[in-house]
């Protein structure tokens, strides 16, 4: 990108000579995101540092290095090559941060694709982002840090629900201009609501040269049959399926559901074989949540939506798949 005074000078002549600023339409099959959400346990939405599952504090920026390669490792077994990471104004900037890097350059560094999502401080922050100038100072550190890399993308915030349709895509649009390293080619807006309706950012200009951030999850809903579940996320894709990423999605992979069975009457094999087909028809990539941590449910000890179960200690860790058949189904959704 150029430096901001060259950029502006550069917008005020194509203003004279009468060419727009907008950007032409982000048009590319997204299914080169092959990924997953690295969580922290108990979910991100903290006034904390963002400490992921596997990893402790008291990490150095080597050990992070060393326990992300482990885990990488397995994620690549099933086909994984990108990783959706949380960031927040209480991590970026701090110690931790430097050392919390080491997941995200030793994703890098293996070629994945690593999506850098901010989230809000917690339930009481209503969906909204609480402190503007804390946002943007973190964005600031995050885009300048790895605007050149090309294998970082960019999410302003996960899930805008505190936000009208109106007021999210200002948001959205005053970051692109303030946030000028970032390529809006590697920058994923959210939908409206919990970033659920492409549909008005879609159809707002000014983030034509960006791909989306979409989310969908069975109990946003009531149950739907196969083809309900199917006909309704496209409808909410509007005509942007072809630069839209499944950031989030997920079903209980604990509890020996059969993914695989086409005839199931169960609400969410039903949404899952639904989702990963909208996924597979528009070449449509996703990050399924999580891979590991995530809210805490079967008895608090793990999110029973958490793809892989953890085990091992110091930076020897693996990961175990929790049920093949939706391993299977998330490969198929990514077009494996």
């Amino acid at each position: 990108m150029f430096p901001r005074p060259i950029l502006l000078v550069v917008m005020a002549l194509c203003s004279l000579a009468g060419i727009t600023a907008t950007s032409a339409p982000a048009q590319a099959a997204t299914n080169q995101f092959r990924g997953m959400n690295w969580a922290v346990l108990g979910d991100n939405f903290s006034k904390n540092p963002l400490v992921i599952a596997g990893l402790s504090q008291t990490d150095s920026n080597a050990n992070v290095r060393a326990k992300a390669n482990a885990l990488y490792d397995d994620m690549a077994a099933v086909g994984v090559n990108t990783v959706r990471l949380p960031i927040n104004t209480h991590t970026v900037g701090t110690a931790w941060w430097e050392n919390y890097r080491g997941a995200i350059d030793a994703a890098t560094a293996r070629g994945f694709k690593v999506i850098l999502a901010y989230w809000e401080d917690g339930a009481a922050s209503g969906g909204k982002i609480t402190n503007l100038a804390a946002w943007n100072t973190m964005w600031s550190r995050v885009t300048n840090t790895y605007g050149a890399n090309p294998n970082v993308y960019f999410e302003p915030m996960n899930e805008p629900h505190g936000y009208s349709s109106a007021d999210w895509r200002n948001v959205a649009a005053n970051w692109l201009s303030y946030h000028y390293s970032a390529v809006p080619s590697r920058v994923l807006i959210g939908g409206t609501g919990y970033s659920q309706d492409l549909r008005d950012i879609c159809n707002d200009s000014r983030f034509n040269g960006t791909l989306l951030s979409f989310h969908y999850y069975a109990f946003f809903y009531g149950p739907m049959t196969y083809d309900g579940f199917r006909n309704h996320a496209q409808t909410r894709l509007g005509n942007c399926g072809s630069r839209a990423v499944l950031t989030e999605y997920g079903a209980p992979m604990s509890n020996g559901l059969n993914y695989a069975d086409a005839g199931s009457t169960d609400n969410f094999v039903r949404y899952v074989r639904a989702i990963t087909q909208v996924m597979r028809d528009n070449q449509m990539g996703g990050t399924y949540w999580p891979a590991l941590g995530g809210k805490r449910t079967d008895g608090g000890a793990f999110d029973w939506y958490s793809m892989f179960a953890l085990s091992g200690s110091g930076t020897n860790l693996d990961l175990t798949v929790r049920n093949a058949s939706g391993r299977d189904r998330i490969r198929y959704g990514w077009g494996l």
